[in-house]
């Protein structure tokens, strides 16, 4: 067992690069500004951008794709700075089939 810690970019990579050696296509990150959704402000979650795939309005680039999705959240906004735990910002890693 490796104990070394890994930094965020190096685990990124390894979560990304573990699913394109099963033949996942790679995407990046879509915008955080949802295009042709008008059910969402900004984009809070990683499948968000795959709705159009789900829903068969869209062929997807291929059957199985990961991804590094930025994320906004402001459900629990007045909380940001008064906890240690809140944020807005995050990247949310994904793999869909």
């Amino acid at each position: 067992m490796n104990n070394k810690p890994y930094g965020v970019n190096e685990l990124r990579e390894m979560f990304l690069s573990f699913f394109e050696s099963k033949g996942h296509l790679r995407l990046p990150s879509f915008s955080l500004i949802p295009q042709n959704d008008a059910s969402l402000l900004l984009i809070n979650s990683g499948m968000a951008p795959m709705k159009p795939y789900f829903k068969g309005e869209v062929e997807p680039p291929c059957h199985r794709v990961c991804t590094c999705q930025k994320c906004i959240r402001t459900g629990d906004i007045e909380n940001i700075g008064k906890t240690a735990r809140h944020g807005t910002y995050f990247e949310m890693l994904g793999n869909f089939s």
